[in-house]
């Protein structure tokens, strides 16, 4: 069987697994981090459960639903450069998800989620107040965990939660007159998602006892590949197939969330893509007032085949490949090519 190229549609709908341990050699690695990912789910069962009804259900409503565990398999993978998958790194791994887990809680209640993995989105299904408190009781369970691997660990669950809150609040409020959308928009995806897949690549290396030289690299190639993601997630999120993202498509446009196509548009000074800006702009203040979400429908196909889409996709590879530098520094091997396969994926993917 011929190889699908980059950025073909079968390679695209390979899952995270498949693309990243894909190459010869693979097998023992592959092997290793499944075994890996099987504790962190054992490990991720077992910390959700909580004795009031409601908290337990609640707590384990997304975890249940699925996702595709990036961060506990990038921590294990990097854990082979050292003692491969301890104790240790499955209860980091596991913390680092647990704190994705909460924080997609937040997200959705904010960002005024219909759907998240599929299944109506917690706040649909409990209410607002129940789903934030779930988020925070999620990200505290997280911290215990980490507080039994010592102050390194602390202080790693502390660096990263607070870039989460910051990325959070600036995404929020917006950029000012005085920054640059783009890079400003930027900086809010290296703290909301590059921070937290940083911290699991850096996780691997240090509770493995990996050499110190490797967790500098691991930290630039965890914020690049989150950005690259987060990137491709823009693209994604205008995928006409509810089935593949299991969300609605346009959902972060639609509750005035801006994206980087969307950004992209606004940097153009041609008719139509200041008409297609004002539509959406107009079309996101009369949801905002109440009107059917579905007004943007016809707009956002629109944006979807502009040439801004596609613009967000190439940046979206810049970052992937800016990811691969940062592995120069380690030993040539299977643990290196599957990182590099995986900054590959995860700007490459269909969902």
């Amino acid at each position: 069987m011929t190889p699908s190229a980059p950025g073909s549609p079968i390679t695209g709908q390979l899952s995270l697994t498949e693309r990243v341990f894909a190459g010869p050699g693979a097998r023992r690695l592959l092997a290793a981090v499944e075994e890996g990912l099987a504790r962190v789910d054992e490990h991720l069962r077992s910390e959700l459960r909580v004795t009031d009804a409601l908290a337990n259900a609640t707590s384990r409503y997304l975890y249940n639903a699925g996702g595709k565990r990036v961060r506990p398999t990038l921590a294990l993978l990097t854990s082979q450069l050292g003692d491969g998958v301890t104790d240790e790194v499955v209860e980091a791994a596991s913390a680092l998800e647990m704190t994705h887990l909460g924080s997609l809680y937040h997200d959705d209640v904010m960002d005024v989620a219909d759907k998240r993995r599929g299944v109506p989105s917690a706040h649909a299904v409990w209410g607002n107040n129940v789903a934030i408190l779930t988020g925070d009781l999620l990200f505290s369970r997280a911290s215990q965990i980490m507080a039994r691997l010592g102050e390194r660990a602390i202080r790693i669950q502390a660096d990263t939660f607070e870039r989460l809150v910051l990325g959070q609040m600036h995404e929020t409020v917006g950029a000012t007159e005085d920054d640059d959308p783009v890079e400003f928009y930027l900086q809010v995806l290296s703290d909301k998602t590059g921070s937290l897949i940083a911290a699991a690549a850096q996780a691997g290396v240090i509770f493995s006892d990996a050499d110190a030289a490797y967790e500098a690299p691991m930290v630039v190639f965890g914020e690049k590949a989150g950005v690259a993601f987060q990137l491709l997630d823009d693209v994604i999120d205008l995928s006409p197939d509810p089935g593949e993202t299991g969300k609605v498509p346009g959902t972060d446009l639609r509750a005035g969330v801006p994206t980087m196509p969307f950004l992209l548009l606004g940097q153009r000074g041609d008719a139509d893509a200041v008409r297609l800006r004002e539509t959406i702009d107009a079309g996101v203040e009369r949801i905002a007032e109440g009107a059917d979400p579905a007004i943007l429908d016809g707009p956002l196909a629109e944006l979807r085949e502009h040439e801004t889409t596609e613009a967000t996709r190439e940046l979206a590879h810049r970052y992937s490949l800016e990811a691969i530098d940062a592995l120069e520094p380690l030993p040539e091997g299977p643990v290196r090519e599957a990182l590099t396969r995986f900054a590959r994926a995860v700007a490459d993917r269909a969902s």
